[in-house]
């Protein structure tokens, strides 16, 4: 019986490491296709451009195909439903901007997202500080010029934004109360590409988001930067100011993550880790990412739990006002 008994509690104790020993297997043999990465972004948008530079550095570490699935529409819902039913196996994960994560509750279905609920977070893939552009035409020259403009004409000035909730209408929001000024929001649903037609005709006089979709009319001088949104100057910009020279503590910025679907195993999750480390620290792929303006922070999955948490924090009394005030 006793002998039974022994073969019995081997036996379990295999049936208990064998998938485990599989799922180990598993990651040190990942990848071993070609990865499939969800952004709600439309081609050619800030993330998209971030998520393409660090893909051809992954494709370089796994000697696998890094492939950018664009899905965007619906304010980032109809990407996160894509990638909350994909298979939990490594191969398909998700890049949310920072949108999705801090967002006025019930404007998408099934947004804004939380994790770990919705999600497992991956890790860190960089940030993009707002540039606060305007047309010419205005006639202003810097940031304290442009507030003196909006006292003077209090919701008359407008400015585009991603849509309604989104980080660049927060940041829009943010400078209104900080400074004490009142503007119009103009959404754009098909993304800043579509708002600068009307920036660089003047009908909008600001543009706010990334470095990346503006760069092509700031180098043709259809636009110009009055400020950008980090809390000092960036050294691949040094020529415009901080926001925070003018309004103390002042820091607007979108962000990028990795994410995987529920269920996905944790091997997987830290070797997507490590390796998303290692890409995105690599000198050439960071040299190429703050030359557009993005910029490295590698975290941990704890990490980008914890500073998810917080921007969620950080936004709330923003948000809160914007839902009292729509």
């Amino acid at each position: 019986m006793l002998h039974q008994r022994r073969r019995f509690l081997r036996l379990a104790a295999g049936a208990v490491t064998l998938p485990a020993l599989l799922r180990i297997a598993n990651a040190q043999d990942y990848p071993n296709k070609p990865v499939r990465i969800i952004t709600h972004s439309a081609p050619g948008g800030a993330p998209d451009a971030l998520l393409r530079i660090v893909g051809d550095s992954l494709s370089k570490i796994w000697n696998q195909q890094v492939v950018v699935l664009n899905n965007p529409g619906a304010g980032g819902a109809v990407a996160a439903r894509a990638a909350a039913g994909a298979t939990p196996d490594g191969y398909t994960p998700y890049m949310p901007a920072s949108s999705a994560f801090v967002t006025l509750s019930g404007i998408q279905a099934n947004l804004p997202l939380n994790v770990p609920k919705d999600f497992l977070p991956v890790g860190f893939m960089g940030e993009q500080p707002f540039f606060f552009c305007v047309t010419p035409s205005l006639g202003v020259n810097t940031l304290a010029e442009f507030i003196e403009l909006a006292k003077k004409k209090p919701g008359e000035i407008s400015y585009a934004a991603t849509g309604r909730g989104t980080l660049s209408h927060l940041a829009g929001e943010a400078l209104q109360e900080k400074a004490g000024i009142k503007l119009l929001m103009v959404p754009y649903l098909g993304g800043t590409a579509q708002a600068l037609n009307d920036v660089i005709a003047g009908r909008v006089p600001m543009v706010i988001d990334g470095y990346s979709s503006l760069a092509g009319s700031l180098q043709g001088g259809n636009i110009k930067a009055l400020a950008v949104g980090s809390n000092k100057r960036l050294p691949e910009f040094p020529d415009v100011p901080a926001v925070a020279e003018l309004i103390a503590g002042f820091n607007s910025r979108g962000w990028v993550a990795l994410v995987a679907p529920l269920g996905t195993p944790e091997p997987i999750l830290r070797k997507l880790n490590a390796d998303l480390r290692a890409a995105v620290t690599e000198p050439t792929t960071k040299a190429k990412l703050e030359s557009t303006g993005n910029y490295a922070i590698p975290m941990t999955p704890a990490e980008l739990l914890k500073f998810i948490t917080d921007e969620q924090q950080m936004w709330k009394p923003t948000l809160e006002n914007i839902a009292r005030n729509p």
